[in-house]
């Protein structure tokens, strides 16, 4: 499994800002995907999550309503659309994958490298 971010970059707020993520090796049926952030001086928090088990996708409270969270396992690739940008969602925002059919406690083992997206 290999994963790698795309897609940063600086927005002014209340504006949006899209990020990829190349998910290879990464089944859609065998794994959990999500996005993690961490922000200056902050510990690293999930963002949002799709299980492979199926069901809805899972949402920070923070980030409900504003960000939506999507897979295309046809070109191996996860998106985070982030719309509505705060000040306080600058952070290194990270994609993640483990194979899991879990639906909690999801020790996600696969990271890419981090793209910085910053608000102002």
């Amino acid at each position: 499994v290999q994963l790698v971010e795309s897609g940063g970059g600086s927005v002014e707020a209340g504006g949006s800002l899209n990020v990829s993520c190349v998910a290879s090796g990464v089944t859609r049926n065998a794994y959990c995907i999500g996005w993690f952030r961490q922000g200056p001086g902050n510990e690293r928090e999930g963002v949002a999550s799709i299980y492979a088990g199926g069901g809805s996708p899972v949402y920070a409270d923070s980030v409900k309503g504003r960000f939506t969270i999507s897979r295309d396992n046809a070109k191996n690739m996860m998106y985070l659309e982030m719309s509505g940008l705060k000040s306080e969602d600058t952070a290194l925002y990270y994609c993640a994958a483990e194979r899991s059919s879990a639906y909690e406690g999801i020790n996600f083992g696969y990271w890419g490298q981090g793209t910085q997206v910053t608000v102002s």
